[in-house]
């Protein structure tokens, strides 16, 4: 892949390879051509033009800049390289304060960046910072982190644009209706939202299946049914003020919840408020949601951050409280994508890779289907669908005029049955028409 220097009527072409512009129609082009980190024309018009610097494909594929819309950078740059789904020991893990001064914090936010861009990641989503976590055990996700992610974004460090969501309670944990009352009351800081978006909150409802503390309706083996966790002396109620004051104040809300009584619970909330205006309001996870709730979910306009990788690392672990029968029909992407709920494919990263060719690779075994329709409707879970969770479908996502220039460039056409997504190499990053990687 050679760069050229020639005339000035773009910025930037890219061109002799695929491009799959990811829109609505499937289009594919030969070229696209870049100014002020816009595209502003695509195909022969792309073509036809003379541009300050020429990108030659050289026969490979192009496609919309990858979003992973759930990944804690900041958490994962700090642990890197370490995950929890990995072949490293419990007893060689990172654990306790991962960072504590300033320096520590840029540093994790940099190495992360930098990680994301070779990976071929352009936008993501950092699910949950905020005073809740300020005096976490990790350093990873309280107001000094959300402080260091302004700082970075208006120094214009970012490799990445960021989807931010603030946090009121504890990572993972529990919360109070008293302090999430306060956190939504104070302003979000001012930022430039095509970097460093800040558009809504994350709550925690429950836990995990593997862990029976997921809030079911059928109890598991020992006759628990896990738990709200939400604090006070009703709970519910707690629960359901949190998501209706954060639902009138305009926020996005994206709920942590993976029992179908916790799914219940959010989805009636939402059928009670009027459509969300913006970035549309999900659940994280939704392990047990079941087709009736996914199918209600799209009727309300809200959607599913899911993490097949996470699947893959944890049915067998989840059978044990599941039973054969609830465990064949846990993580059901099969019903979320034909449902034409909105669905964005995750890493949740660090525990799980954030390489997102494996979490593709899970995908297409959760489903078992290898096709090219199926291959583009998981690529556009980390492209298209997932501005649309970040309510930035109109200037984002897809590769068409007028849309930021983020692409990811690989070796091969990841919509080609028959190979998996891992052994694609992703050669070139371009984020807002500037190159932030690229394979020497």
């Amino acid at each position: 892949m050679s760069t050229t220097r020639l005339g000035d009527d773009a910025d930037l072409i890219i061109r002799g390879g695929r491009i799959h512009t990811l829109d609505d129609a499937g289009t594919v082009v030969s070229a696209v051509a870049v100014s002020d980190g816009r595209i502003v024309a695509t195909g022969d018009d792309a073509e036809a033009l003379r541009a300050a610097e020429i990108v030659e494909l050289d026969g490979r594929t192009a496609v919309p800049g990858i979003n992973d819309a759930h990944l804690h950078a900041a958490w994962l740059g700090a642990r890197w390289p370490h995950l929890f789904f990995s072949d490293t020991p419990p007893e060689h893990q990172p654990s306790g304060r991962l960072v504590t001064t300033a320096s520590d914090r840029r540093e994790a936010l940099l190495h992360a960046w930098s990680l994301l861009a070779e990976l071929g990641i352009t936008s993501y989503t950092e699910p949950g910072i905020g005073p809740g976590e300020d005096d976490g055990e990790t350093g990873c996700f309280g107001t000094a982190m959300l402080d260091t992610y302004v700082e970075l974004h208006r120094a214009g460090a970012q490799t990445s644009r960021v989807t931010l969501l603030r946090l009121f309670g504890t990572i993972d944990g529990e919360s109070t209706l008293a302090d999430f009352e306060r956190g939504i009351r104070t302003p979000a800081p001012a930022t430039d939202p095509r970097w460093l978006a800040i558009p809504g909150v994350k709550i925690f409802a429950d836990g995990i299946p593997p862990m029976a503390t997921a809030w079911v309706c059928e109890p598991y083996p020992d006759g628990s049914t896990g738990h709200l966790l939400t604090r006070g002396d009703d709970p519910l109620t707690a629960f359901r003020t949190m998501i209706g004051l954060a639902a009138t104040a305009g926020m996005q809300i994206a709920v942590h919840a993976t029992g179908d009584r916790s799914i219940e619970e959010f989805l009636r909330v939402l059928e009670s408020l009027p459509p969300a205006q913006g970035a549309p309001h999900y659940v994280v996870h939704g392990d047990l949601a079941s087709p009736a709730q996914i199918a209600r979910m799209r009727e309300v306009g809200a959607g599913f951050a899911v993490q097949p990788l996470i699947a893959a690392h944890t049915q067998e672990w989840a059978g044990a409280q599941l039973g054969p029968e609830r465990l064949a029909s846990a993580w059901p992407l099969r019903e979320m994508l034909a449902s034409g709920a909105l669905t964005t494919i995750t890493s949740d990263a660090p525990i799980a890779t954030p390489d997102w060719r494996l979490g593709l690779d899970a995908s297409l075994s959760l489903l078992g289907a290898d096709d090219a329709a199926t291959r583009t409707a998981l690529l556009r879970g980390m492209t298209a669908d997932a501005a649309t969770q970040d309510g930035a479908s109109d200037w984002k996502g897809t590769l068409e005029p007028g849309k930021v220039a983020d692409l990811t460039v690989l070796d091969e056409d990841p919509l080609q049955p028959g190979r998996g997504f891992t052994s694609l190499s992703v050669e070139r990053t371009v984020v807002g028409g500037r190159t932030v990687f690229a394979r020497a």
